[in-house]
């Protein structure tokens, strides 16, 4: 009986062993990811600063970073896949639904811009200014050391960036659509050997109107996050 025992024992310190190995492990890449991508919305903020200082306008701004913005959002990616393993608790749907839609903004609606150029500026700023506060706060969280200020700015800035981040966003679709209707960019035609047809102006005009149902689920889910954070207030999360 007392060597059953002993061997439960033992079976359980390894398993314990293992899951703080994997821990261990799982929080330094977490540590190493939040502050590779801190520095490098850093990097995108001073090339945005610079550029205007030399050049004293916001034209062509877009295009002088275009490459290191790709660069990052789309490394993003990686935070479904954290989410998805479970090293990072939170919803793979509403990671996936913010990080596809960024994705989605720098690759197949900026490249259609030939005007209006200061809604793309909009929402560069916008996320600039969101991810580095996003990515330093999750840094020294991980580094148990996180200043007050950063997890104010963490859970007060989107009040006011996430909104005007939309509008950046929607004004620029919006902006795309003559081009794109012009162009046929994307669009798939009949007759084809595919037999499918593919419309990419009316595509984006459904994005445009996902953004109803959407905004307000993501605006109100951060709410609820900043209550539960700053006021200790207890909320109660429907199952995603």
């Amino acid at each position: 009986m007392a060597s059953g025992e002993e061997d439960g024992t033992v079976e359980e310190k390894e398993t314990n062993n293992k899951k703080r190995t994997k821990g261990a492990i799982a929080t330094a890449w977490l540590t190493f990811y939040n502050i590779a991508m801190t520095a490098g919305w850093l990097v995108l903020a001073v090339a945005m600063v610079r550029y205007y200082l030399q050049k004293g306008t916001h034209k062509g701004l877009y295009r002088n970073i275009a490459r290191t913005l790709k660069f990052f959002q789309t490394f993003a990616l990686l935070e479904v896949g954290h989410c998805a393993i479970g090293i990072v608790r939170t919803s793979v749907i509403v990671t996936g639904v913010q990080v596809c839609s960024r994705i989605f903004m720098v690759w197949f609606v900026t490249n259609s811009i030939r005007q209006n150029e200061e809604s793309v500026i909009l929402f560069v700023v916008v996320w600039t200014i969101t991810e580095i506060t996003r990515y330093s706060f999750y840094t020294f969280n991980l580094l148990n050391h996180l200043p007050y200020f950063i997890k104010w700015a963490r859970y007060n800035m989107f009040i006011v960036m996430y909104p005007l981040g939309v509008i950046g966003e929607l004004l620029t679709i919006h902006a795309s659509l003559p081009y794109v209707r012009r162009s046929g960019m994307y669009s798939l035609r009949l007759p084809n050997k595919y037999n499918v047809s593919f419309d990419y102006y009316y595509f984006l005009i459904i994005v445009m109107l996902s953004y109803i149902p959407l905004f307000p689920q993501l605006y109100f889910h951060m709410l609820r996050q900043r209550r539960r954070v700053l006021h200790g207030e207890i909320v109660v999360e429907k199952d995603e």
